[in-house]
């Protein structure tokens, strides 16, 4: 198995891509308007007062990590049109072998099944090319629609973490999620989180 990068994964009108340096403006923009949508679930540091990173330094960081093999990165867009970011990391090989997901949809997208499909869409990348053999994912136990996702997905529940991790200003209780890659059929496209997720909620259905 092979870490390559850059990247780009895709489902129908669906990509996922590193950021580019023309997203600057786009980018910008899209985090503007979700301030206030973003607020309860962004990750914060106790050290510092800055909520939000330049996009300079945001993609100088995900490319570092991301030619290392450390973290994979991504920009979510809909029809050519910045619509989040998921990213997966760290990656852990040996006999961990997993990583750790987190992604943001934005809210003027939200409710088209972005986030799920961009979640197994990388989970699927993740087993299939990269080897891993656990995938996890945290979520705050108000955050109902990443409860959601992880519903969609058949992530299993395995506990809470009390003040985990740095939210909003705070340390903040979150809920486990895992999978691991024998709980997946994959198929030989390398799809399966993916193609259990469209049998049980086609693309043409209006409201995932």
């Amino acid at each position: 198995m092979v870490h390559v990068w850059p990247l780009a994964l895709r489902d129908g009108e669906l990509a996922l891509r590193p950021l580019r340096r023309r997203d600057r403006a786009d980018y910008e923009r899209m985090r503007e308007r979700n301030r206030d949508w973003l607020r309860p679930w962004d990750a914060t540091d106790p050290e510092r007062t800055a909520r939000q990173l330049p996009f300079t330094t945001v993609r100088r960081w995900n490319e570092q990590q991301a030619r290392l093999g450390l973290h994979l990165p991504l920009a979510i867009t809909n029809r050519g049109r910045l619509a989040g970011q998921i990213t997966a990391g760290p990656i852990q090989y040996g006999a961990l072998r997993s990583a750790v997901l987190g992604y943001w949809i934005d809210h003027e997208q939200a409710g088209a099944g972005l986030a799920p499909r961009s979640t197994a869409l990388v989970i699927d990348h993740l087993f299939a090319e990269l080897g891993l053999h656990r995938v996890e994912v945290t979520v705050r136990p108000q955050n109902a629609a990443s409860l959601r996702v992880v519903e969609k997905l058949h992530l299993r529940h395995e506990g809470l973490r009390r003040r985990a991790i740095h939210v909003d200003g705070q340390w903040r209780d979150h809920l486990v999620f895992a999978l691991t890659a024998e709980e997946v059929a994959t198929g030989e496209d390398g799809h399966g989180v993916l193609a259990r997720l469209h049998r049980e909620f086609p693309p043409d259905t209006p409201a995932r």
